[in-house]
């Protein structure tokens, strides 16, 4: 027990240290700009030299290639959780929908980060990121198409991307509510166009 315990505890210290690290540089990078932070500003950020954060990256683009990898793996796999254990599909949606409700709400900066520095990924990492959110997408689509089944892929595909982004507005729309009464007005608005699509 004592060896499991010594083993894993620098693990997970690790892993908590890359965890602040790309919530710190997240902040910054929604507030500078990718190229307006340096390795420094981060390091400063979290209470550590810049240099040290080499031990935990390879470098800013590799920090920002991870920090988009990350994200963009966590909302495919809730996504196919949601569709794959709801009991139908009313209720997948209803999952879907406040998933990414929760996302958008406690992650604007990682929104902001995605919208503005996508570019700045290396091209491997770039289309890693394209294809989960692809996979992510279409967990939607798939869900939407057995409540709408005469609806074309096409238009629920679209639909999505449209609800997709009124969900994402919240580095915009966010701050005037409080949180949960900002989450039942995205709901609502999301519900209501995602059944009418057709």
């Amino acid at each position: 027990m004592d060896g499991v315990t010594t083993t894993s505890a620098p693990t997970r210290d690790r892993r908590s240290r890359r965890t602040g690290i790309l919530d710190a540089a997240s902040r910054l990078f929604a507030a500078r700009g990718f190229h307006g932070v340096s390795i420094e500003d981060i390091g400063a950020a979290v209470g550590v030299s810049g240099p040290a954060l080499y031990r935990h990256f390879a470098g800013k683009e590799a920090l920002l290639a991870e920090m988009l990898l990350d994200v963009s793996e966590r909302l495919r796999t809730s996504g196919a959780t949601c569709a794959t254990t709801a009991a139908g599909p009313d209720e997948a949606l209803d999952a879907l929908v406040r998933g990414h409700i929760a996302f958008a709400l406690g992650h604007p900066a990682l929104i902001v980060v995605h919208d503005r520095e996508l570019d700045n990924v290396p091209e491997p990492d770039r289309r890693r990121i394209r294809r989960l959110q692809r996979l992510y997408l279409e967990e939607w689509v798939t869900v939407l198409s057995e409540l709408h089944p005469s609806c074309p892929p096409p238009r629920l595909r679209a639909a999505v991307h449209a609800v997709l982004g009124l969900l994402n507005s919240t580095p915009h729309s966010a701050g005037e509510l409080a949180p949960e009464d900002m989450a039942a007005l995205l709901h609502r608005l999301a519900l209501s166009a995602l059944v009418s699509v057709y």
